[in-house]
């Protein structure tokens, strides 16, 4: 455990060290407030909620967390650090949770940032605050499951572009698995189980469940599911290249 957090505390110093970190933040808080106040006709609406402003997350995500997990490990292999990381007396899972735990947290601190958001709803109405925390919760689950798929792609590529691509490819396809017209075509094309099993992969239908206040434990399950399978196989290509 003292390996992996002193791995996360040199990630963290890492993403503080650059503009890049700040830059993403300022990047974020305008997306969310920008899709939420006019792309979603928050005050047409007339309706106390963040319903807008969450509904939005999983396109924002689709974008934003591979653009942050794309430099995890591609720079590393790009620049040969990552050949001093191994020298180190630090095992692949331990390299691996430490990074992803760092960029999970970096990635919370963008999400509370949008606080004014949450507390302008407040001013404006009476919303359900059980709900919106719920929402929150969700909406950090689902960053935990894209920074993983972009943690283990940026391990196979030294390139940040290819890494950036490909995890946003692999996470619109979580996406879209949930959105109606993927889920009219699946009911046409495919048997009710075959749909079915292909709507519980999807990340939408999982979240937004949560977004609605409804904390369902297979949500939780299929959340940590996920990023715990990414980011085992993100420990096995680690391995792999230590054993090259």
């Amino acid at each position: 455990m003292h390996n992996v957090v002193t791995v996360f505390r040199r990630e963290m110093a890492s993403y503080f060290a650059t503009p890049v970190a700040y830059v993403f933040i300022v990047i974020f808080l305008a997306l969310n407030g920008v899709m939420t106040f006019y792309v979603g006709n928050f005050f047409e609406r007339n309706q106390a909620d963040l319903a807008a402003f969450f509904s939005f997350h999983p396109w924002l995500y689709l974008f934003l967390i591979p653009a942050l997990s794309m430099r995890l490990w591609a720079e590393e292999r790009r620049t040969g650090t990552i050949e001093l990381s191994m020298t180190l007396p630090l095992t692949a899972g331990q390299l691996v949770i430490g990074k992803f735990l760092a960029a999970w947290a970096f990635t919370g601190i963008a999400l509370a940032l949008t606080f004014p958001i949450w507390l302008t709803v407040n001013y404006l109405g009476d919303p359900d605050n059980g709900a919106i925390l719920a929402a929150y919760l969700g909406s950090l689950l689902m960053a935990g499951g894209f920074l993983a798929v972009g943690s283990f792609v940026s391990a196979l590529t030294k390139n940040q572009v290819i890494a950036f691509v490909i995890a946003a490819t692999l996470c619109f396809f979580l996406v879209a698995m949930g959105s109606t017209i993927v889920l009219t075509v699946l009911g046409e094309l495919a048997s009710g189980n075959v749909a079915d099993f292909l709507r519980s992969l999807s990340v939408m239908n999982h979240f937004s469940d949560i977004s609605k206040g409804v904390v369902d434990f297979r949500d939780a399950v299929y959340f940590a599911a996920l990023i715990c399978l990414f980011l085992f196989l993100n420990v096995v290509a680690i391995d792999r290249l230590k054993a090259a």
